[in-house]
């Protein structure tokens, strides 16, 4: 991918969290991509193809473990939870259908950051 931007799609039913990331993602080099509902994602990931997906839990349509779950059928797209719950339960449901990290809000922007470099790393993908 070193001709392109990565992609980001972020997935969450607030306009706020979704503005802010996006333009901290974007100062990052990355092409950002947003949708608001669980039920425009399934749509959106299959023709945008993102790279990453930052994923809310509580959302209006599907939740993001239903969510989750539709994307981990269809393919490896590292999928990182932005979510404000974080109970223990919750957190190992994520992450046994295969999340691939949960940041809890209030978040550090650094955190975030940093975990989604380490995923692309893992992937192979390098923001341009």
């Amino acid at each position: 991918m070193a001709d392109s931007k990565v992609r980001v799609l972020i997935i969450n039913d607030r306009h706020s969290l979704v503005w802010f990331a996006e333009r901290v993602l974007q100062k990052e080099g990355f092409e950002v991509l947003t949708a608001f509902d669980g039920l425009r994602e399934r749509k959106k990931a299959r023709e945008e193809k993102p790279d990453l997906i930052i994923l809310d839990i509580i959302m209006p349509g599907l939740n993001g473990l239903q969510i989750l779950e539709l994307v981990r059928r269809e393919s490896n797209i590292p999928v990182i939870i932005l979510t404000e719950r974080s109970e223990v339960d919750l957190v190992k449901k994520a992450l046994s259908l295969g999340a691939d990290g949960y940041v809890i809000k209030p978040f550090a922007t650094d955190d975030l950051l940093s975990r989604i470099h380490a995923k692309l790393t893992r992937a192979e993908l390098k923001v341009t």
